[in-house]
Formats: C-alpha cells, structure tokens, sequence
C-alpha cells in the first residue's frame, strides 16, 4: 500500500491516551500518529485495548485523559455521530447491522438522502449501489434484509456503509475475519484505493500476513499501551509477536505423533433445504479434518446440519458406527457432539449472562447437587478452564458481553471443553484472536486429538488448515468435491477446488 506522507502534521495524532473502567485500566498511555493516505496497523493480543482506543476515536467513549488532534485540530468526539460528521468512521468487529432492514435501507442508515424533507428513494439506490462497487460487490442483493445474508456478506455491507460518508479517517477492526480469500483481496483493492485518494486507514487484524500486505507502518498496543512502532517493511513477524505478547512464540502449528482410530461420524449425500447439497465425509477418533470452501459453499450449513440444528431433506449421519440422522441439538449433545458457532455473538454466547453460566450450561450437571446448580462448584469449575484458556477476564461472575472478541470465543470453546464433547465441530474458532491465542488454540485441539477426540475445523484461513489439519476437505457450491491428507494440498490447489476447478479422480473421502 503506498504511504502518502505529508511534511505537514500528520492527519491523526494520538498523544498519551488514558482510560480507565472502574479498577481496570483499559488504555494506560498510548501514542501513535496517522499521516493523510497512511494505511497503519494497530496490532496487539485480544484485550491489549485496541478497541478500546478505537471507540475512543470514533466517540463510543471518552478518554480520561490525553489527546486527541485531527488534521491538527482538537478532536474530542462527544459520540459516533459527532466523529463521523468530522470524517472518521469504524466497522467494528461485532457486526452492527439492523437485521430487519434490507442491505440498500442499512448501508445508508442515518445517512439518508432528502429532497425538501422526503426520503429521495432513487439518490439512495445510486449511493447504495456506488458503495457496493466501491468494495468488489456490485451483485450483492439491496432489497433483501440482511438477516437473510451469510456472516461474510453482513460484513461486506458494514464495509459498504463506512465507505458512504467519504470518510478521512477509516477504522477497521478485523474487517476480513469473516471473509474468503478472494472478497478479502478484493477490500485490499479498496483499501489501496482510498489510501490513493488520501484516506487514512488504521488496520486492526490477528492476521499479520495482512498486516504486512496492506499496512505501511505499525504500531503495537501491550496491556494498554504502545509499546513498539515502526516501518512494516522493515519488521519481521516474529519481531511482532514479540513485541505483542512480551516473549517469544514458537511452534505456532503444533503437530505431535497420535493414532488415527475408529470412523466416529459418517456423512452420507447429506442436503439440507439450500446447502448443503449433497456432502460425504467421514471423521475418525484422533483426527482433525479441516473444511475449506469460499461464501455460499455451505460449510457452516453443513454443521449445523450435523448438529440438528437444521432440518435435512435428503443423507445419513452415523455417529459412532450407529445410524442417528433425524436428532436434535439436545440428543447431540447427550451423545457429546459440540458446536461452535462461527456466530458467536448471536448463537454462541449468552452476553448478559456470566462467564461461569456460559461455560457450563450445556452440563450443568456436573456443577449441580440434588437438582440445584451449587454456585461454589460451578465458580471453581469456571475459573479453572478460564485458567486453563488465559482468557483475560476480572472473574467468572462477569458477564461474558463485557469481555474483548477474542475471550469471547475461548469462552465458547471452553464450553465445549466443560461439555467433554468427543467430537467438536469448530466452525471458524480463530476468528477475532490474536496470534498467541490461536497458538493456544492450535496446542488445544492437537492436544484433544491426541486424546483420541475428533475434530472438524472449518476456516477460511489456508496457513492454519495446511499447519494444524491431518486431513482436509473443500467445499464447493454446496458439495464436498475432494478430501486429501494434508501433505497432498498446496494453497492454490485448495482454491482451485473451492472455485470449481477439481481433479476429476478427486472424491469425496
């Protein structure tokens, strides 16, 4: 990405920023500074208070102390609309979408445009479908709502309505962990794009390739504060993640010795009501299948399909050598079958409620007596795992919506843990977290399939299936068109196979 740095002042500069959350100091002294058409990444584990700082900057909370300067200007934003009245725009993480509105009504929402006080329907259209060209999707369907939209394409129409009101300053916070290799390349065309037209952008990825791809310098938060800054050009990732977690990580992609034992599930010609269409693969004690296919293969459907969770019209699932293909989420998860949702905000987690209720309520059994959940043992138990996963919390009575992205899904995955789920169905588990937690999350499921647990992990990210994966699996258009031992693939075969193009002697395993 070019850097059009300016001999002037830069167009953001960030001085000595504090906050501050009741007894959690959530930024303790950061500084950073953003030239006109810089692309800068902002990197950091999950709770390092890169969010924090961003909704600082985009009016979500004021700073306790520090400040803030745009084009030079004081800049003290008072609320979100007040910053992007000002220029300066964020696409959170969590998506922030009116799920009932259609994609047109939700990428000008708030920004409507009016002829003598009426709504001007057709300047809206125009504005709405500029924006979908401006990120690589001019066939994204505007009149339907955006309920009806995969993860992926939600996300897409979050990054459409930044892009809406022109702004100078672009926050983007994990923009492509809900995309496909192919739509991410295609908002880095945009990125690069603004960045030309003098738009500063501050990057916030756990993807450090990315980082490297589209950012020209860096600055890297650690426990509330900036604690290194640089040329990207000149750093290397290993630099970075030391910079990041304060020691050195190794062996990112863990792969010990283990057997290979039983079938434990079977998928035959499964289908579900749009995807997926007809899928076959079979899942043994001791494994990890990966599955990989871009938006719209029907990877999360076909979890969910195994699962219960969806209704099937044609195939069979075996579980353990038995025939069990019409169950529901309940009788799976008597069986020890566990999901993980690639949404974890809407059907992984119960926000309001506390860390220990989340982790333990599909087996409350093992922290109740007589029938009664004994609050004392459900605590010990939680805190154990939370532990265990490093998640950064204040304790297990907290709610689980106050904690970062990231501790959110080790909370969903612990869950699983609690659960002493014998096959787990991860659907996208390293999405929003940072690089040490996908370690910790790569050690795990190594360690669980050392244990003899079976594991499907679906990703959209090609480095972790080929470094974590024994097999792995491409979906394409609703069908698993071939399954190899990790060894045979290559990236660009795995995205020949998620475009169409197969081996024909290529089967489903």
């Amino acid at each position: 990405m070019s850097l059009n740095k300016s001999s002037q002042q830069p167009r953001l500069r960030i001085s000595n920023v504090f906050k501050r959350f009741g007894s959690t100091l959530a930024l303790g002294g950061v500084s950073l500074e953003i030239a006109s058409g810089e692309v800068h990444a902002l990197i950091g584990e999950n709770g390092a208070g890169k969010s924090t700082l961003m909704k600082v900057l985009s009016g979500a909370h004021r700073p306790d102390s520090g400040i803030l300067e745009l084009n030079g200007e004081s800049f003290t934003p008072s609320d979100p609309l007040y910053a992007r009245n000002r220029g300066v725009a964020m696409i959170y993480q969590e998506l922030n979408l009116a799920p009932d509105l259609s994609v047109e009504e939700n990428i000008l929402l708030g920004r409507e445009p009016k002829t003598l006080g009426w709504l001007n329907l057709k300047e809206r259209r125009r504005l709405a479908k500029y924006a979908l060209e401006e990120i690589g999707q001019p066939d994204l369907p505007m009149d339907v709502p955006v309920h009806s939209l995969t993860i992926a394409q939600q996300q897409l129409v979050e990054i459409a309505r930044a892009l809406v009101g022109k702004p100078r300053v672009l926050i983007m916070d994990e923009p492509t962990s809900s995309l496909t290799r192919l739509d991410a390349e295609n908002l880095f065309g945009v990125i690069d794009h603004m960045s030309q037209r003098g738009v500063s952008v501050i990057y916030i990825s756990h993807f450090l390739e990315e980082c490297q791809r589209v950012a020209s310098r860096f600055t890297v938060l650690r426990d509330g504060k900036s604690v290194g800054s640089g040329e990207m050009a000149g750093a290397s990732l290993d630099e970075i993640i030391q910079m990041m977690v304060g020691r050195e990580v190794t062996e990112i992609y863990p792969r010990t010795s283990r057997k290979i034992g039983k079938v434990v599930l079977e998928v035959s010609n499964l289908a579900g009501l749009a995807n997926p269409k007809d899928v076959n693969f079979k899942l043994c004690a001791g494994e990890i299948l990966g599955v990989f296919g871009l938006v719209g293969a029907g990877r999360t459907e076909t979890m969910r399909a195994v699962f219960g969770l969806d209704r099937l019209v044609k195939g069979s699932v075996k579980l353990f050598g038995q025939e069990d293909t019409n169950s529901s989420p309940a009788k799976r998860l008597a069986k020890r079958i566990g999901l993980l949702s690639e949404n974890r905000k809407e059907e992984g987690l119960l926000l309001n409620r506390s860390l220990a209720d989340n982790l333990t309520l599909t087996s409350f059994q093992s922290v109740s007596y007589l029938g009664f959940v004994n609050d004392e043992l459900q605590i010990t138990t939680s805190e154990k795992l939370i532990s265990e996963l490093e998640v950064k919390a204040s304790s297990a009575s907290q709610p689980v919506g106050e904690l970062s992205g990231g501790n959110q899904q080790k909370i969903a995955i612990g869950r699983l843990l609690h659960h002493q789920a014998e096959i787990l169905l991860m659907d996208e588990p390293t999405r929003g977290v940072d690089v040490g937690s996908k370690a910790h999350i790569y050690h795990l499921m190594n360690e669980l399939a050392k244990q003899g647990k079976a594991v499907v992990f679906v990703s959209s990210y090609l480095p972790e299936l080929l470094g974590v994966c024994d097999r792995i699996g491409v979906m394409s258009r609703g069908v698993v068109v071939e399954t190899r031992p990790v060894k045979e693939w290559s990236e660009s075969e795995i995205i020949m196979a998620a475009v169409g193009h197969v081996n024909t002697e290529g089967v489903a395993a």
